[in-house]
């Protein structure tokens, strides 16, 4: 491998992918992102390198040589409304539109490196694992575009982790969770892997060892009953496993409702109290007996960015939250830059001829298609790990991310605030987490009420 990969971005946003490829030296091209406020984010961090907007565009700059052809090619697009016979007929659908241009972009990459006397570019491709599951099969559209078929790749389900080799190029799939990569967040992601026949994607994704990691993980996690919360039933559990929710951080008293919260998403700092996050408390958490959401700060401890990463000029924290939520697991990402770079230092070493002990899927573009699925023993002594939780798990701690000092008051919740939830909660019948729900009730007595409480 050449000293400095060089790679390019697409659907930028804030830019997760350069803070997770810098400790291998990979050097960004250009980045592509048309929203207002992590375009200002990249310009504040980044500005040396070019925004170039639109992505549309893309293609025909890369093939005028406008820009260069990266190594890597990375980004993640709406996949919804995407199929191989519309992007043929040149469907109009902006969200399925923005998927046809990921794959153009990426073709156009190679058709220029080739002439170039280099190797295809490796491809990158985040989404929600629900796209798995689309009812137009939007997955199997997608990798049989990214693959070089003409058509879509019909199969009854999609695991969540997979190989298959196409006509110009290989791709894996595995969905990964980030509360295994050192973040107290609960948030799996579909992460894509491409490249030319010549590489092999699923020696990257995938993991070998003489031994079930995952299994004496879970184990490990059961023996331990004092790391696992129960979501709802806290306040009926054992007083050694509540203290595990009471911490203090100098004389400031915390309490949490789990050891992890649920995934952040973009609108949390617009509709934080009207889902499940209300009622379960994976996005509370309590500051000297008061409820309080999560800061923009401690949002970006939750998804391994720097601190005060998206505090530049004319951000709101709504804008923050947006960011933080729509971007990247930067250790996930991390991670997987590793696993590249150790591929390509040790191609033929790394090779596992894992698929001679698989039964291939049957499709009806009869593609060599393995569907895989958490651990696979295919050796007496050798297992393959394609589960969400990595051969060396690392767990985070709400603990070391909470903010102590100046947390505003607008992210405190109100008595009547509370109020409106327990409500909602008694209408609709919605179970609650038994601690959030008492420290709730007491915030919502008036002075008077408490007294006769």
């Amino acid at each position: 491998m050449k000293d400095s990969l060089t790679f390019g971005s697409v659907c930028s946003g804030i830019e997760a992918s350069q803070l997770a490829f810098a400790s291998y030296g990979l050097k960004q091209l250009w980045s592509s992102e048309i929203a207002e406020f992590p375009s200002k984010v990249l310009n504040y961090h980044y500005p040396e390198i070019p925004n170039l907007g639109d992505m549309i565009a893309l293609p025909e700059l890369v093939k005028s040589g406008k820009i260069q052809a990266p190594d890597l090619f990375c980004g993640g697009t709406p996949c919804q409304a995407f199929s191989l016979a519309g992007w043929k007929n040149g469907l109009a659908d902006k969200r399925g539109q923005l998927t046809m241009t990921f794959i153009d972009i990426a073709n156009a990459i190679d058709e220029v490196r080739k002439k170039e006397n280099k190797g295809n570019t490796i491809i990158l491709w985040e989404n929600v694992e629900g796209v798995l599951n689309d009812k137009t099969n939007a997955f199997g559209n997608f990798i049989a575009g990214l693959a070089g078929f003409d058509d879509e790749i019909k199969i009854n389900k999609w695991t969540k982790a997979g190989y298959m080799e196409g006509p110009s190029r290989n791709v894996a799939w595995r969905v990964i969770d980030a509360k295994h990569f050192g973040l107290a967040q609960q948030r799996k992601r579909l992460y894509v892997i491409a490249g030319g026949k010549d590489f092999r994607p699923d020696q990257v994704l995938f993991e070998f060892d003489t031994k079930d990691t995952v299994k004496d993980f879970k184990l490990s996690k059961q023996n331990n009953t004092n790391e696992i919360f129960d979501l709802f039933s806290f306040g009926n559990s054992n007083q050694e496993t509540a203290a595990e929710k009471v911490f203090y951080k100098g004389n400031t008293k915390f309490e949490i409702f789990r050891e992890y919260t649920d995934c952040l998403y973009s609108a949390y700092g617009t509709k934080w109290n009207g889902n499940a996050a209300a009622y379960n408390g994976s996005l509370y958490i309590s500051q000297d007996d008061r409820i309080r959401r999560f800061t923009p700060l401690e949002c970006e401890r939750l998804m391994g960015f720097p601190d005060n990463y998206t505090l530049v000029n004319g951000n709101s924290d709504t804008n923050r939250f947006q960011a933080i939520g729509n971007s990247w697991a930067v250790p996930v990402v991390k991670w997987i830059g590793g696993q590249i770079v150790l591929f390509l230092n040790n191609p033929d070493q790394a090779k596992n001829s894992w698929t001679n002990a698989i039964r291939k899927t049957t499709n009806n573009l009869n593609a060599d298609l393995y569907l895989l699925d958490s651990i696979k023993q295919i050796k007496l002594d050798l297992y393959l790990n394609s589960s969400c939780i990595p051969n060396n798990p690392t767990e985070g701690r709400i603990n070391d991310v909470v903010q102590i000092e100046e947390v505003p008051e607008k992210f405190y919740l109100s008595p009547q605030a509370c109020k409106g939830i327990l409500r909602r909660k008694d209408e609709r019948e919605i179970k609650m987490n038994v601690q959030l729900e008492k420290i709730m009730t007491v915030i919502s007595l008036t002075e008077q009420e408490y007294q006769l409480a």
